[in-house]
């Protein structure tokens, strides 16, 4: 049944991402950024050392490719700030893997909220003046 459920949410995933806009995709890693962070720490505390590095390596993933599909031509400072802190959450994120360190994924998790925050309120006319291409 868990086969079937995980299934079931992958082809909904893949058919959520073929018709997302950018801006909802960036969403959606933001999303599972989150969701394998968590998975991550509850590994940690289950001292469950291969499911926290297949979680940690899956957030890692996942952030690095937010990192780098920012674009850099983009106008101001957003593009540098983002890829100084993706660097920041990618350490952090390593370190946690190597000490199984839930206290560095939770200083992620709160950097990740806040820039999914921003990101969230990026008012719908504005969605093609990102940082990330469209």
């Amino acid at each position: 049944m868990r086969g079937s459920m995980q299934s079931y949410r992958k082809i909904s995933v893949e058919s959520d991402l073929s018709v997302a806009s950018p801006h909802r995709v960036i969403q959606m890693l933001f999303a599972g950024a989150l969701e394998r962070l968590a998975q991550a720490k509850c590994a940690i505390e289950q001292g469950d050392i291969a499911k926290r590095g297949l979680f940690m390596g899956k957030a890692i993933g996942i952030v690095s490719g937010l990192n780098s599909s920012l674009n850099m031509d983009a106008e101001g400072d957003v593009a540098s700030n983002l890829t100084r802190l993706y660097d920041f959450m990618l350490r952090r994120m390593s370190e946690a893997n190597i000490n199984n360190d839930a206290q560095a994924i939770d200083e992620v998790v709160v950097i990740l909220k806040t820039i999914k925050e921003g990101w969230d309120a990026i008012p719908t006319d504005k969605h093609n003046l990102s940082s990330y291409p469209e």
